[in-house]
């Protein structure tokens, strides 16, 4: 077997797994897994009394597949919705 024909093989294999890895089946049981692998992870974090959650998932399915977790500190979120000026302070 030539080099050639190795690499036309090893070619068509790649395009086995990206056709398989665009199933629509395979892709909701992607998102599916990593959603609960997001809140099992979180409630574990806020077991332990961390301030940081997986805040968000990204999907990219290529070969190899790869799931990308964003972690956001959750003091974040309560800060974002205060009031401008309003630091907690209380005036009389």
């Amino acid at each position: 077997m030539t080099i050639f024909d190795k690499a036309k093989e090893l070619s068509g294999r790649v395009m086995d797994k990206t056709v398989e890895f665009s199933s629509d089946e395979l892709i909701a049981d992607t998102i599916i897994m990593s959603m609960k692998k997001q809140e099992k992870v979180n409630a574990i974090l806020k077991q332990r009394g961390s301030n940081y959650r997986v805040s968000g998932v990204d999907l990219e399915m290529g070969v190899p597949p790869k799931m990308i977790f964003g972690v956001r500190r959750i003091a974040e979120a309560s800060h974002d919705s205060e009031k401008p000026g309003d630091d907690g302070d209380v005036t009389e």
